[in-house]
């Protein structure tokens, strides 16, 4: 099947809001792709500042490319998912300017905090899981069958039951037919086990959080 791919760019507005922001030193510009088109333009705004490019919650690594160049870093959009990945990647202070409501917030050390309790304690239960179940995305882009197969193959060597659960979007209250599953393991969009993490029945960690 062929796929048309329209690109959407944001009319939202950014004058005055750069006025909003406060920092010392070296700034680097991260957005999604939507606001990408805007960075030229804030570039030349704000002093001292370095474009790094579009990010997305399961890749900032155009972030982490330019961390050592700056001492913060602007998120362009909405919502704390992308800057909070930033944060946790560069370890530097992550501003975030949403166009919405042009408001200026500030990625803060309980965030992060929050986050990486909930990491610690989905590796903790993974760990003592005897029955896990890995969830695969059938979506271009998220799949990621090869790593969960690898990752099947490996808990059974450990004497462990896995099952690979494949879905397009994800329910959330059909997980709960498998009761005997002790853990979640997500190799779709971060996001899932992030932002719905209450809305798995156990407990759920990331592919990419376990040292494998």
């Amino acid at each position: 099947m062929k796929t048309l791919f329209i690109e959407a760019k944001s009319k939202s507005s950014i004058e005055g809001l750069l006025d909003k922001v406060e920092y010392e030193g070296k700034i680097g510009l991260i957005t999604t792709i939507q606001h990408l088109h805007l960075l030229p333009s804030v570039k030349k705004k704000l002093k001292d500042s370095v474009i790094g490019g579009q990010v997305l919650g399961c890749d900032v690594s155009n972030a982490v490319k330019i961390a050592k160049k700056v001492d913060c870093f602007l998120f362009i959009g909405s919502g704390n998912f992308h800057p909070i990945q930033a944060a946790m990647k560069t370890n530097k202070r992550v501003i975030i300017l949403d166009l919405f409501s042009g408001n200026v917030s500030e990625v803060s050390a309980e965030d992060i905090e929050k986050r990486k309790r909930r990491i610690r304690a989905g590796y903790a239960h993974f760990l003592n899981a005897n029955k896990i179940g890995i969830l695969v995305s059938s979506k271009t882009g998220q799949n990621q069958m090869k790593a969960a197969e690898f990752l099947k193959k490996s808990l059974l060597k450990q004497g462990k039951k896995a099952y690979i659960f494949v879905f397009d979007t994800l329910d959330f209250n059909q997980l709960g037919n498998f009761p005997d599953i002790e853990s979640w393991v997500n190799t779709a969009c971060l996001r899932m086990a992030i932002e719905d993490y209450d809305k798995f029945p156990k407990s759920v960690v990331n592919l990419s959080d376990l040292p494998l």
